[in-house]
């Protein structure tokens, strides 16, 4: 009976251990991705486009936790609708180095109020590689997960 208890408890410890590493390294997986040069016809001319690899595909439509920052653009007025970082507004992907796998659109469900600080969110994955207006990355139905 002990050891079945011993069991139980390290499985339930491993699957918490595993929960914590994977929401840690969203981004890290997020930026496993290359490009390849396609032709846009409204554009006139080939563009980036992004090749996911498996592991961010594993996550297209899945829920995840993700860590990160708000980034203000013009327009956030409703608070539902932002631009999500894995990096504070002065090195994000808008505004220094960063690139574009490091940065995600959010729909949240609720109002999200804007602080300078980092936070977690919690919503639906979705990738984009077909319209060149939006990011690559798209959360949905996000809610702000409270410490």
């Amino acid at each position: 009976m002990i050891l079945r208890i011993l069991i139980s408890v390290t499985i339930m410890l491993g699957a918490f251990t595993t929960q914590a590493q994977s929401n840690q390294n969203v981004w890290k997986t997020l930026s496993k991705i290359t490009y390849k040069k396609q032709y846009d016809e409204l554009m006139g001319f080939k563009i980036d486009i992004p090749v996911f690899s498996e592991p961010v595909q594993a996550l297209s439509g899945q829920e995840i936790e993700i860590k990160g920052y708000i980034i203000p653009v013009e327009g956030y007025k409703s608070h539902k609708e932002f631009i999500f970082s894995a990096y504070p507004y002065n090195m994000c992907f808008f505004c220094g180095g960063a690139g574009p796998e490091t940065v995600m659109e959010v729909q949240s469900a609720e109002p999200v109020e804007y602080t300078a600080e980092q936070i977690v969110l919690r919503g639906k994955l979705e990738l984009n590689d077909s319209d060149i207006n939006r990011l690559m990355y798209l959360m949905t139905e996000a809610r702000l997960v409270k410490d």
